[in-house]
């Protein structure tokens, strides 16, 4: 079966990302796709193995299939678990309304460690520009800055809330170099603090309810052999 169709007959969960998503999208921006394919079960019968992810068929657009995303979420894998509480929702069938139901189930303290750590290495980057260029990419600031305070709040709250809500325009000012490099510095600093102190008193598990989600796969694996006969 070709990588496309997989897409196209396949999808269980569909949402936009990126700016839209975050709730940053200005004039021109683009719209980020992002959705989880469930390959029917006899394809893994065979020696070659259906794609763990497809880029395509359309701009923009990416899909994991459904093992391999519940694998990426489980490592708390920041793209991942953004992706399943994405506010824009396009598609969702019953087992993609059941993925999305299992969203607590991925959700542990493990985010602190993955979403700093992807933070420290985009920061490196950013310094590694203000040394060479005199300013870092503004729009890479912005996306760490809030990534740090979605990795600071749902460590709060239990809840990931990838809407900035009411932080749009200071973080939209930050993306038109209006705001000083130092200030922004500052910011990150700032976040990555809170984002630790919240980590020891998080109300997140330490782990994720791995048993509970390998149970979904398997349920949905089953059903789709039957399906296939």
């Amino acid at each position: 079966m070709h990588p496309e169709h997989l897409v196209r007959d396949h999808t269980v969960y569909a949402c936009v990302m990126g700016s839209r998503a975050f709730g940053l999208a200005t004039e021109g921006s683009d719209t980020d796709r992002r959705g989880v394919f469930l390959a029917p079960t006899p394809l893994f019968w065979r020696f070659e193995k259906p794609p763990t992810h497809v880029e395509g068929p359309a701009e923009e657009q990416f899909s994991w299939e459904l093992e391999r995303f519940c694998e990426l979420a489980l490592r708390a894998d920041p793209n991942i678990l953004e992706c399943l509480h994405s506010p824009l929702v396009e598609h969702a069938d019953d087992t993609g309304r059941e993925l999305l139901a299992l969203r607590g189930a991925f959700l542990s303290r493990r985010v602190h460690e993955t979403f700093t750590r992807y933070a420290y290495g985009q920061r490196r980057r950013l310094e590694a520009d203000v040394r060479a260029h005199g300013a870092p990419r503004w729009k890479h600031a912005v996306h760490l800055l809030r990534l740090l305070a979605s990795a600071r709040d749902v460590l709060r709250t239990g809840t990931l809330t990838i809407d900035v809500g009411e932080e749009r325009e200071t973080l939209l000012a930050v993306k038109r170099g209006e705001v000083a490099w130092s200030e922004v510095r500052a910011r990150m600093t700032r976040l990555e603090r809170e984002a630790g102190e919240a980590a020891r008193s998080s109300p997140l598990p330490a782990e994720p309810d791995r048993r509970r989600v390998e149970d979904f796969l398997v349920r949905t694996r089953r059903a789709s052999a039957l399906r296939a006969g």
